[in-house]
């Protein structure tokens, strides 16, 4: 029988009782016990339905206008005006603002918010406190108490109140959920609660000299009475770069529309006066992340067109990879997006040398042990910074050096350097021809290198067929821990041909954080949080540390969608060729959506439903543009009132010719303008079978009477007591088909020696007095996670049952994950 392993990681989610980091994630006791009717028994669940939208996103209001009684470091919002369409899926109040000409040199402006929602903990002691939400707040406070506020989205904003007579104490706190928060080390102030800065009749929380943190929630807290008071005003202050949505989505699943748009958002609340931030709340590094920035930019490129701001983005991180060398390649792949949506060819030359220079590194260091220093936060590429030169790791770094090698190849074919297209192109040949060697080359790789194989575009039919079998038709497992690298792996759908699949991942990923109630998109999550967390409740923590609900690098799906979806792409530099191919898939009946270009925007409309389809585009463009089938059978298609299909092309003007494959019927050589087309189907579109989630593992139960006293419950083949004796010793005794346990735990503790407590784990079965109290935890700083390793004779079923204690009751939270060590 074959040994297998199985890792277990714990993650802190949050102290619900106390602001400062404490012991958390308290871990006492392991359990064996042999099982003829369940698999491995830790915790898997199904996640909730992500096709419906839940959460609690309020419909996007204008910004409270006027100003702040406080002078405040940016000027507001005034230059332009509600313009644009309205989009009531989209998280921003400013939407359908337009700015007249926004440049890169333009500072951040800041509008203020009132809250959608308020309560208070002692309703007692503030009346009138609904007022908080009019133009003409007048709270009085009565006694000591909080007031939560729900500003009803993520900002980047500060928070203020005012009060003309204000006595006694307050402190306020602000969060991205529904709880104050405590973030990570490295932050100005790391437990988001101070007492506030006071300017004149005005009050504002100050946590760092930026003043921006990222806000959905605020608190005022009364912690000591003298007279009545009274609050006058409340508001977010919040801050934007000036930006146009000169990018559109809308699409015949809402959940989809809130996805594009949600993203989109996300990246706009990252820019910052002059670079794509890459992390809204205060965790200590604010700066800009190269590899990051390669998904916000591509989303900015699609959503908004601010090009001016990307080059410089660009120029300004060209040799900044903060020691990640995927995050080189990944600036590489940046410029060329900018390059291909903009035509700006001077930006590709002037960054040659550069380009070059990471290029050859990649070269030298291919097959290698290179010291990727971090490759994504999910546990099959090491879980981040903890092994990221683990062997998934390095396979998709040499598969995006192939990637990274082609497009740059490509690109130098577009501007007449054909000495560097022969050299990168025979780079990734070659390396490539080498991997064939073997015919089942990616055998060992896992889901990300896979991904990235298949984003090389070299793939033939029978690699990209078995990669597919390989790696994706497991629904739990085609989802990565992070929306960063799920932009790879959509992008691998797309390669594959497996459109329906790609937005099935889409659904379960941002969707589940959607259903969550975010309104912006995070660094970290999994769908199967929402079976255990409630909306907008603390989500866990992990090896990312501190997780951030508002995160630009999961905004790659906005270029996904405007490409693959909606299906408008550039094929020659600046748009001067394109194509729009849109991909429906079995699910959707409908896209629309516009995409920016440096000649103007192109404009696309397909409704598969009625037939009734529409494309414009700007002088200076030529295009392909298919008609998608969805499997039906197309019988006639009109163009501009004109006959210009029924099996064969009929001449229509500004259309240069036509073609048809299984899956569309393609218009050649479309020129400039603006055709509106009616398409004749008949039959019906297959039904998708979306995969079902399948674990394997069973959660048993979670058991509250037990309680230390487990001899004669649990542990009838083997147990471990972590940490138990005064020394820091464990107990243990294992089963004959555990080898062995090993774990990675940042701190333990001793609460009491010799206690009677029930609560404390018995010394033995026994079940006997006296006990120690004694606990291995994460805490809320830079450990927030420990993994236990188990090592097991064969392949068997067995039961393990943990024991956590919350002994000095302070509201601890756990999130338990199982993975087989072996594949993770």
């Amino acid at each position: 029988m074959t040994n297998r392993r199985t890792k277990l990681a714990a993650r802190h989610l949050h102290d619900l009782k106390c602001l400062a980091a404490a012991r958390l994630g308290l871990v006492a006791w392991l359990t064996f016990a042999s099982s003829t009717s369940a698999t491995l028994a830790i915790a898997a669940t199904n996640q909730q339905d992500a096709a419906s939208l839940g959460g609690t996103n309020a419909t996007p209001v204008r910004p409270v206008w006027g100003s702040s009684p406080m002078p405040e470091p940016y000027p507001y919002v005034n230059s332009g005006g509600f313009s644009g369409p309205a989009v009531p899926l989209s998280p921003d109040p400013l939407v359908a603002y337009r700015w007249p000409n926004p440049r890169a040199s333009d500072g951040l402006q800041i509008y203020l918010l009132k809250p959608v929602s308020v309560t208070a903990d002692t309703s007692g002691s503030f009346g009138n406190l609904q007022s908080l939400m009019s133009a003409d707040p007048n709270v009085t406070v009565q006694g000591v108490g909080s007031i939560q506020m729900d500003f009803g989205r993520e900002n980047a904003a500060w928070l203020e109140f005012d009060s003309p007579d204000f006595s006694g104490a307050v402190t306020m706190s602000i969060s991205e959920y529904n709880l104050p928060e405590t973030t990570g080390n490295g932050a100005a102030h790391n437990v988001k609660t101070l007492t506030p800065i006071k300017h004149g009749n005005s009050y504002r929380l100050e946590l760092n000299s930026q003043l921006y943190e990222g806000v959905r929630f605020g608190w005022i807290h009364v912690t000591s009475f003298s007279a009545p008071w009274h609050i006058t005003g409340v508001r977010l202050v919040c801050q934007t770069k000036p930006a146009n949505y000169n990018g559109s989505f809308s699409c015949s699943d809402d959940m989809l529309t809130r996805i594009w748009y949600d993203a989109a958002y996300t990246v706009k609340l990252n820019l910052l006066s002059n670079y794509f931030g890459a992390i809204l709340i205060d965790r200590g590094d604010r700066i800009s992340w190269t590899g990051d920035d390669h998904c916000a930019q591509a989303a900015a490129l699609a959503a908004f067109g601010n090009y001016d701001f990307i080059k410089e983005s660009l120029t300004s991180t060209a040799k900044q990879n903060n020691g990640i060398r995927s995050y080189a390649l990944y600036w590489v792949l940046s410029l060329i997006d900018y390059y291909n949506y903009t035509g700006d060819a001077s930006m590709l030359l002037a960054n040659i040398n550069n380009a070059q220079a990471t290029l050859d590194d990649a070269y030298a260091v291919y097959g290698t042990n290179p010291g990727l220093g971090f490759y994504g936060w999910d546990e099959r590429l090491g879980a981040g910074f903890e092994n990221a030169n683990c062997p998934e790791a390095q396979n998709a770094y040499k598969m995006l050096s192939i990637q990274a090698w082609t497009k740059f190849a490509a690109a130098m074919a577009t501007c007449g350097r054909t000495n560097l297209q022969a050299k990168y192109n025979g780079y990734a040949n070659g390396k490539l021809g080498a991997l064939r060697q073997n015919p089942v080359w990616y055998q060992s790789f896992g889901l990300h290198a896979c991904a990235d194989a298949v984003n090389t575009g070299l793939l033939n039919s029978s690699e990209k067929n078995a990669i597919q079998q390989q790696q994706f038709t497991d629904r739990v497992n085609w989802v990565s821990y992070s929306p960063f690298n799920q932009y790879f792996i959509i992008q691998a759908f797309a390669g594959l041909d497996k459109y329906d699949d790609a937005l099935s991942s889409i659904y379960d990923l941002w969707g589940s954080e959607i259903k969550y109630g975010g309104t912006t998109f995070f660094e970290v999550s999994h769908p199967s949080w929402n079976a255990d967390i409630g909306v907008n409740e603390p989500v866990p923590n992990c090896q990312v540390g501190y997780t951030s609900l508002c995160h630009p690098w999961s905004a790659g799906v906005v270029k996904w969608l405007s490409e693959e979806v909606l299906g408008i792409k550039p094929i020659a530099p600046g748009f001067q060729t394109y194509q729009i191919l849109p991909h429906l898939g079995s699910t959707l009946t409908y896209v629309t959506g516009t995409t920016p270009t440096p000649r103007g925007s192109i404009q696309a409309s397909f409704n598969v439903s009625n037939g009734r389809c529409t494309v414009s585009a700007p002088a200076g463009t030529v295009g392909t543009v298919g008609i998608p089938k969805v499997g039906k059978t197309i019988k006639r298609i009109l163009i501009n009132g004109k006959p210009a299909w029924n099996g064969a092309f009929h001449s229509v003007t500004g259309i240069g010719g036509a073609q048809e494959d299984s899956e569309f019927i393609y218009f050649t050589d479309v020129q400039p303008g603006t055709y509106s087309m009616k398409v004749s189907y008949s039959g019906s579109t297959p039904v998708y079978k979306e995969p079902v989630e399948k674990y394997a593992a069973e959660f048993i139960k979670q058991d509250s009477t037990t309680s230390g006293n487990w001899g004669g419950v649990y542990g009838k083949d083997g147990y471990i007591l972590c940490k138990y004796d005064d020394k820091g010793n464990d107990i243990r005794s294992l089963p004959a088909y555990v080898n062995s346990v090993t774990y990675n735990v940042p701190h333990s503790a001793v609460w009491a020696s010799g206690t009677n407590d029930s609560r404390a784990l018995a010394p033995d079965s026994s079940n006997q007095n006296p006990r120690n109290a004694a606990c291995v935890y994460t805490d809320q700083g830079n450990t927030p996670t420990m993994t236990f390793m188990i090592n097991t004779t064969g392949t068997r079923r067995y039961q393990v049952a943990l024991y956590f204690v919350d002994w000095d009751s302070r509201g601890r939270q756990l999130s338990l994950e199982m993975f087989d060590a072996n594949t993770l």
